[in-house]
């Protein structure tokens, strides 16, 4: 390994006095303004100093160990890591729309709002809802603004002693975490085996807590890849408890064009563009999770809202309460939320048709189950049936190997593949969690279940070289518990330790 290339950081190829950057000469020099004196720092930035063919060389070789989607195979479960299109990306640089401002007049971009609006009806469509708001920029945003709608709801009824959410303990960590925040409190429901929601320790909860319920959460198909099956019975509890039903939308890359929330009586959910409609995931972002609700619910979603006057054929924007949105909760932001990610959501949309997004569901779950089917002789499978988009091993079926979860998606890594999501949903404790999605071709898949088997074939006859993989990356297997614990987050931390 080149330590020059992979082991360095910027700070140690730094050589005072070297630059990489010339700046251009200032024409205006009488428009030359000093930086009052408090807004100065009292000792230069430890910047490194590089000349710019290092820079560029040392994050460039950087680069080469990150890995995408467009890079290889990315089965992480429960995250639907997608391809997002190059045409995508080409329309969101288009400087007709990457040179926009929020705050200009909207006479001037009626067609970027326009595209915002079409976007609002196609999710609306495609989700049996009534109309979506897009300002929320990720998807426990999402969560939070679609509880904030549902929190505006009771309040609107004088309801305030709704303070209590039912969340099934299988939930993705995020439900809790919004409800908390939302200054709501959690209540959990028992899952059976499958993950599916226990109707009888629902009832026991629904008993228990009665006019508390505001709502309740859910996840279809659940966190294991299970289609809930008792949707309508579920939602009739609730709502004859003056609940509402809430649809955590981070599974519905399966449903798309075959189920529709609104059809099964969910009155609020949430989308993740940078899931299901094909946008950029990962480190961070940019997300985007628009909130879907059911009429009779319109008036408390947040401002700024995009309005069609159809009279004069321009769309407005109501940027704060007024009278006809007085029950709205208020602004999440000061804008509507990441538009270059609706942009390639539409794009997406667009080019798929509504005859081709029909096909996205039963393509995900078809490779989903195809995966599942053709390792399951190797591979330990604690829920029989049809999946979804997603199922869950419990680590390998020879336990005696000693191999674990861990040691097989390090290997992995060997191969070329990004890992799945492993050791989550907690049901089980080898938990390992595949996503295959509707864009891979059967040879990709086919590629991947060889590997997975040639994996399974070295635990059994040769476990160690599973368990200290990987070894062909730039570095080998980490303490990920010290990493964890005691993070060296900083240059001058590493000299000291060294």
């Amino acid at each position: 390994m080149n330590k020059e290339l992979y082991g360095n950081l910027i700070f140690e190829l730094s050589k005072k006095g070297r630059k990489g950057y010339s700046l251009p000469q200032n024409d205006y020099e009488f428009h030359t303004t000093e930086l009052p004196q408090n807004l100065c720092r009292e000792q230069d930035a430890e910047l490194p100093e590089c000349d710019e063919l290092t820079v560029v060389r040392h994050y460039t070789n950087l680069s080469h160990n990150n890995f995408g989607v467009n890079d290889g195979f990315y089965p992480l479960g429960s995250c639907t890591m997608k391809y997002n299109p190059s045409i995508n990306e080409e329309i969101a640089a288009l400087k007709e729309f990457a040179g926009l401002h929020p705050l200009q007049d909207t006479s001037t971009c009626q067609w970027a709002l326009n595209i915002y609006h079409e976007v609002q009806k196609a999710l609306a469509e495609l989700t049996g809802l009534s109309e979506f708001t897009l300002n929320p920029c990720a998807g426990a945003h999402g969560e939070l603004t679609g509880l904030m709608v549902i929190r505006s709801y009771h309040q609107s009824h004088n309801d305030n002693h709704r303070t209590k959410v039912i969340i099934p303990d299988s939930a993705h960590g995020t439900n809790p975490a919004s409800a908390a925040v939302c200054g709501l409190e959690i209540v959990e429901v028992k899952s059976l085996t499958d993950g599916t929601i226990d109707l009888e320790s629902l009832k026991e909860v629904i008993a228990a807590h009665g006019n508390e319920i505001a709502a309740m959460m859910m996840t279809n198909p659940n966190t294991v890849g299970m289609f809930e099956k008792n949707i309508p019975e579920i939602a009739q509890l609730i709502h004859d408890c003056g609940g509402l039903m809430y649809y955590d939308g981070a599974n519905l890359n399966p449903m798309l064009g075959i189920a529709r929330p609104g059809d099964m009586g969910f009155d609020v959910m949430h989308i993740n563009l940078h899931k299901t409609f094909s946008t950029p995931h990962g480190g961070g972002g940019p997300g985007s999770g628009p909130v879907g609700v059911r009429q009779g619910l319109e008036p408390f979603l947040p401002t700024p809202r995009i309005v069609f006057n159809e009279e004069q054929n321009v769309f407005t924007v109501v940027r704060q309460t007024t009278n006809n949105t007085q029950q709205s909760l208020g602004s999440i932001g000061n804008f509507f939320g990441n538009f270059g990610v609706v942009l390639k959501a539409y794009a997406y949309i667009l080019s798929l048709g509504k005859e081709n997004i029909k096909m996205v569901g039963p393509l995900a779950t078809l490779n989903a189950n195809y995966i599942k089917e053709s390792l399951k002789d190797l591979y330990e499978l604690p829920i029989e049936g049809v999946c979804k988009h997603e199922f869950v091993f419990d680590g390998l079926k020879d336990k005696s190997t000693g191999v674990t979860t861990m040691d097989i998606a390090k290997r992995l890594l060997d191969y070329g593949y990004h890992a799945p999501t492993i050791y989550f949903p907690l049901l089980f404790h080898e938990a390992m969690m595949i996503e295959p999605t509707e864009t891979e071709s059967k040879e990709t898949i086919d590629a991947f279940i060889q590997v997975m088997r040639i994996i399974a074939q070295e635990a059994k006859e040769n476990p160690e070289l599973v368990k200290t993989a990987p070894h062909n990356t730039p570095i080998g297997r980490v303490d990920d518990v010290l990493a964890a614990k005691q993070p060296v987050l900083t240059y001058k931390q590493i000299g000291a330790r060294d």
